[in-house]
């Protein structure tokens, strides 16, 4: 009888999906990028529909700018859905940057695609990008599902729709890369615009510090 009165609540708009989530704070507001900073490299990309940051345009990236940041020890949670053949990606413990991929922290992979030349790419949904890859995505194109995203000390525990996809533990002696650290030390959380071919939607962005 409760879940199916927080169903309703939550279908006809009286209560967040982080309201309904003890303990976990919503990030997003729905209409528009309040907390947010898309960076210098064609902001346009992005734009808001039913609640959701969509990107679709050149390569582009929105970061986190509110109150709970800096972030590190933190769960995660975003429901995502991905348009046919699309590319993104969800960044942890990174830092704005104003162009170019960035930098700082970790991209968690958003690649669901079976079919084209985006299917060739052995990173799929779920791979912590470049470090532990997951070859077969656990989701496809044109479904929302829930990215959980765990960070715990010197774990990545990745779970999609509360099953758990990956996890990666850093080496005690890791260095930072040249190009990209692929460290965790501390930061924000941002999203990832890939190329203009890419339709990627991201929704209900919560929070549990």
């Amino acid at each position: 009888m409760i879940r199916s009165c927080l169903f309703v609540a939550l279908a006809i708009g009286f209560i967040s999906v982080a309201q309904a989530e003890e303990g976990w704070k919503e990030l997003t507001n729905g209409k528009d990028f309040t907390g947010w900073k898309v960076n210098e490299e064609n902001p346009s990309t992005w734009t808001i529909k039913d609640g959701a940051f969509v990107a679709h345009g050149e390569r582009s990236h929105i970061f986190y700018d509110g109150p709970e940041q800096p972030m590190k020890d933190f769960e995660l949670k975003v429901d995502v859905l991905t348009e046919k053949g699309a590319n993104g990606g969800i960044y942890i413990h990174t830092k704005y940057q104003p162009n170019e991929w960035p930098k700082e922290g970790y991209e968690i992979q958003v690649n669901n695609s079976k079919k084209g030349d985006r299917s060739k790419d052995p990173k799929k949904t779920a791979s912590v990008y470049g470090v532990k890859n997951i070859e077969e995505s656990p989701v496809g194109d044109n479904e929302w599902y829930t990215y959980h995203i765990i960070v715990k000390g010197k774990t990545i525990t990745v779970k999609i729709n509360d099953k758990v996809v990956n996890e990666f533990t850093e080496e005690p002696d890791r260095q930072p890369g040249k190009d990209f650290t692929r460290i965790l030390s501390e930061g924000t959380i941002g999203f990832q615009a890939h190329d203009p071919h890419s339709i990627v939607h991201y929704k209900n962005v919560r929070l549990k510090k």
